[in-house]
């Protein structure tokens, strides 16, 4: 490969951008979903957030699986199957006329498909870069805010003029049509050529067994901070658009400010990127858990479309922001030898805060009437994240072999 021409690396970054917006665009649509599913189904919102719960602890299962998968075989063959599974569950998700059916087809197919994206490549965006890494990774890890940025208002659009079922199979075909073919273009970083070709320094290789990633108390720290921070923001998320209808909000509105958190969510992902290469991750992860922490309890104030959208821009700045980081501070304690199956443990743990969150949600709403309660503990959780994150010390690994040029 020419270095004097366009380094193949950013072709790999935009592509893996595009397959996990159609992945993550797919997961939080289900929150554009409830209102319908509620009114069409006569399913309660507790019941249909249980298909979250069961979403994301899919996603975080393959997460493990395809990211230790990738390791083995690349990123490519990973996610073309991850691209078929995905339209796979989200037709069948179409024809769902019992809840146990939406579970095990939106629930577990989308989820377990939705796995092979994320992780898979943000792994590979760390081989391919060293200097720049933590920009490679917020743009891959940018695709779910654009998701979420295109395709809530598109389900809110064709469930308007059809209803669910049309708008389910039309997300389903367009897995299939877009990140197939996206997923082609899909490469692993020829060794150290990411590093190499933007000026840094060879990485020494660190010599981690998955088991020893397993046992090592870094990875526990990284792994539950992910959990918390997962689970103070996914409530939040997964029920805005029906808090907002329950607050007087119009319908298509109400989607649209999703939207809107999903496109701050961007610039969140980049901006946090960009200061983690330049000041480090823990710092700046612990900053944005602390915005984060406050702009859930803010949505008690909450009332009308105006506030809707000026919390949605600094609440998506702010998860947005510290998305990414987890991916790096697993690269900086672990290396990239077994990064996918290291970041696929880690975000399967967080899963399960983000589907426990989502559900929580549901439930708290049934049992109480309102949403109050979910914002004053999600509120809580993300303060404890952010004192977990501060009990993160300097990599150990750095005594065993030392650390790639650019990399804090």
């Amino acid at each position: 490969m020419s270095q004097r021409g366009l380094f193949y690396g950013w072709v790999v970054l935009f592509a893996a951008a595009t397959v996990v917006a159609f992945g993550q665009g797919s997961l939080f649509s289900l929150g554009v979903f409830l209102k319908p599913l509620e009114d069409s189904m006569r399913w309660s919102r507790s019941a249909i957030s249980v298909t979250a719960l069961i979403n994301w602890m899919a996603m975080g299962a393959g997460s493990l699986f395809w990211g230790a998968l990738s390791d083995r075989f690349g990123s490519r063959p990973v996610t073309v199957a991850g691209g078929f599974l995905l339209g796979l569950g989200l037709v069948l998700s179409s024809q769902a006329t019992a809840l146990w059916q939406l579970h095990v087809t939106f629930g577990l197919g989308v989820g377990f498909a939705a796995g092979a994206f994320l992780t898979p490549l943000s792994a590979t965006a760390t081989k391919w870069f060293t200097t720049n890494r933590g920009l490679a990774v917020a743009i891959v890890s940018a695709g779910g805010g654009a998701g979420m940025l295109l395709i809530s208002p598109l389900s809110r659009w064709l469930t308007s003029v059809y209803d669910w079922r049309v708008a389910m199979i039309v997300l389903g075909d367009l897995a299939w049509l877009v990140t197939i073919p996206v997923a082609l273009l899909i490469r692993s970083a020829p060794g150290e050529m990411g590093a190499v070709a933007l000026g840094g320094a060879a990485a020494a290789q660190r010599d981690f067994s998955a088991r020893q990633v397993l046992r090592a108390p870094e990875f526990w720290a990284i792994a539950v901070t992910h959990f918390a921070c997962c689970a103070a923001h996914s409530g939040p998320i997964f029920h805005m658009v029906t808090h907002a209808i329950d607050q007087g909000v119009a319908t298509m509105v109400a989607a649209t400010v999703l939207g809107v958190s999903g496109l701050a969510s961007i610039a969140g992902r980049v901006a946090g990127g960009l200061i983690a290469d330049r000041y480090g991750a823990k710092p700046t992860l612990i900053a944005g858990l602390g915005l984060q922490a406050a702009m859930v309890f803010s949505y008690l104030f909450t009332r009308d479309a105006t506030s809707f959208y000026a919390a949605a821009v600094i609440f998506g700045l702010s998860y947005g922001g510290v998305m990414p980081l987890y991916a790096l501070v697993t690269r900086e304690y672990f290396g990239e030898k077994v990064m996918g199956t290291a970041y696929g443990a880690v975000f399967l743990i967080s899963t399960i805060g983000m589907g426990l969150g989502a559900w929580a949600g549901g439930w708290i709403h049934d049992a109480l009437g309102t949403y109050a309660w979910l914002f004053i503990s999600s509120a809580a959780i993300g303060v404890m994240a952010m004192v977990l994150a501060l009990t993160f010390r300097q990599p150990l690994v750095a005594a065993r072999a030392p650390l790639a040029a650019g990399v804090r």
